[in-house]
């Protein structure tokens, strides 16, 4: 599927406060083939960050997304992945926040 990363940032924007305000987001980025400037992507890799615990909404979250953008998304915590520092550095630089 050929999707623009300019295009995938206006969607999430413009569902900024139901993102904020039903999933308690407070940062949210794409990193990944997307992030890159790939043209074919397959799915959308998207690291989130929350303002309060979150339990199983984020799969709430994650079928959100995908209706969203019309396509897979796998999602990935800010905090689950700086607690793997070889993860975390190899994803840090290509993250695009939105």
């Amino acid at each position: 599927m050929v999707m623009k990363l300019d295009d995938v940032v206006q969607k999430i924007r413009d569902n900024e406060g139901i993102l904020k305000e039903r999933f308690k987001i407070k940062s949210i980025g794409l990193f990944g083939s997307l992030a890159r400037g790939e043209e074919v992507i397959h799915d959308v890799d998207i690291i989130v960050e929350f303002s309060e615990p979150i339990g199983w909404e984020i799969v709430d979250l994650k079928e959100f997304l995908e209706d969203l953008l019309g396509v897979k998304v796998d999602i990935l915590t800010k905090k689950a992945v700086m607690s793997k520092p070889l993860l975390w550095k190899s994803i840090e630089k290509g993250i695009v926040y939105v």
